[in-house]
């Protein structure tokens, strides 16, 4: 079919509506892609097939007979195995619910399924979303698609390494302290955690209600904000659902941009802040302002969201700890037990502790439309991993993880990851940029506006079907 970087719903759904492309074929595609490389990544736990030409059969009717729903009709997606899917197993990447099969989809879901979207199958995650490094101690790693000894960050990891291999066209992931935006950043395409509460979180098995969010994960700005649209039943021109082409083209002449003088550029890979603060100049030739801004307390949002992303979670898992702890995977029972050491007064002081830090946040955004981060302070890990070295300060692999993103869910404002370079290793670097609240518009614009004037949104992963295949003969030999 195409060339990788050209499997985007901006191109794809055109060809859709002129039925220069049958929903079948396409999917008939991803579904080949997947049973070739799903040894090689392990981007999922369940793949639907049959279920998936059924619905693409159907999608084509529709659309022959010009029912045509919009550009999601006839695209095929995976979802992250936290979401609940009708009949469809639902592991949220556990041994504790590996039969478990919902009677119901997750609203979110079924918002996707409304839009004609076609369903693959559920995707890999760090177990109960407990983890940035997607290595699953039941199912296995989702390894990156770039390198595959290399981690696809977590814990929608499944999810990105689905979109960026083309084992799915798009995602749907969410983000807790950075679950969508740290394995998008990773793998290298868009992850777009939008503001709390914009995306239904009904039918999502939880994490940490005070900070989950639900979200996509797409090849390319365009495909990010199509998603929205239908995910929030939002419309980004405030004209009615589907305007999203035109509001992204609109340019940011005038933007003010925000560079964090505090925290964000500290402790980061010199790799990762040159590619970062390589973005500056792009903005500026578009015709935005980037102008320094003081962002100060960020330190204290480590340790905030951990206490607050434990106790909510022990409080959902507190029954199955005690009565199934060995069904647990380590890392993520470790991390459980920890929070059962916390007290009642301490977690109330921790969310009043987020709201002013959230008010803080939000002020500087009265001076500023965006703020200008890194996503990750470093390229994706090696599986196996335990540290990183950040000039000679030695920083533990889900801490590093964690600690640019999490600002993001303690202030529920939305914000987006695109690639903008790549380390001499050959992996992707990711740009975080962080909007006002309910305002993904105008983020989703610097965006695409970004995107655009650089070539990063083309590339792919080579095609790593061949390389698997003489890896596995090699090994037969």
């Amino acid at each position: 079919m195409e060339n990788n970087s050209e499997l985007t719903i901006e191109n794809l759904a055109p060809r859709i509506h002129r039925k220069e492309l049958s929903p079948v074929e396409l999917t008939r595609f991803v579904l080949d892609r997947i049973s070739r490389l799903q040894p090689a990544v392990n981007a999922y736990l369940t793949v639907v097939g049959k279920r998936a030409i059924e619905q693409a059969r159907t999608a084509e009717k529709e659309i022959i007979k010009g029912r045509y729903r919009g550009v999601l009709h006839g695209i095929p997606f995976s979802v992250k195995d936290l979401f609940y899917t009708r009949g469809i197993r639902t592991t949220a990447g556990s041994k504790i619910l590996k039969r478990f099969r919902p009677a119901e989809n997750a609203e979110a879901v079924d918002r996707l399924l409304e839009a004609g979207c076609i369903l693959l199958g559920k995707t890999n995650l760090h177990e109960f979303a407990f983890g940035p490094t997607n290595i699953n101690l039941h199912y296995g790693p989702v390894r990156n698609p770039w390198d595959r000894e290399h981690i696809s960050g977590g814990s929608s990891g499944g999810s990105a390494a689905s979109v960026v291999s083309a084992q799915a066209i798009a995602s749907l992931g969410t983000d807790t302290g950075g679950s969508i935006r740290i394995p998008a950043a990773a793998c290298g395409c868009v992850g777009l955690k939008p503001s709390f509460g914009r995306v239904p979180m009904h039918g999502v098995i939880p994490l940490a209600a005070s900070l989950d969010h639900a979200g996509p994960l797409a090849r390319c700005v365009m495909d990010a904000a199509f998603l929205f649209e239908a995910l929030s039943a939002t419309s980004l021109s405030g004209l009615g659902p589907g305007r999203a082409s035109a509001e992204m083209r609109k340019g940011i002449k005038s933007f003010r941009i925000g560079l964090p003088r505090q925290f964000f550029f500290h402790r980061v890979q010199r790799e990762v802040r040159e590619s970062v603060l390589a973005c500056i100049p792009v903005f500026e030739q578009l015709g935005a302002e980037v102008l320094e801004v003081d962002l100060k307390g960020m330190e204290a949002t480590t340790r905030l969201a951990a206490e607050i992303t434990g106790d909510e979670a022990l409080a959902y898992h507190w029954q199955w700890l005690a009565q199934r702890p060995q069904d647990y995977g380590r890392d993520v029972r470790i991390r459980l037990a920890q929070s059962k050491k916390n007290t009642a007064a301490a977690y109330i002081r921790a969310l009043e502790e987020m709201k002013a830090y959230a008010g803080r946040l939000a002020r500087v955004l009265e001076t500023v439309h965006l703020l200008l981060t890194p996503t990750i302070p470093m390229a994706a890990p090696a599986i196996g991993q335990k540290t990183v070295n950040f000039s000679g300060a030695k920083e533990e692999i889900p801490q590093a993880l964690l600690r640019l993103t999490r600002p993001g869910n303690l202030s529920g404002l939305p914000a987006v990851t695109l690639p903008c370079g790549f380390s001499s290793g050959g992996l992707p670097i990711g740009l975080q940029l962080i909007g006002r609240p309910a305002d993904e518009s105008t983020l989703l614009r610097a965006a695409y506006a970004y995107e655009n004037a650089t070539p990063w949104h083309r590339r792919f992963p080579p095609d790593i079907m061949a390389a698997h295949k003489t890896e596995t003969a090699g090994r037969k030999r």
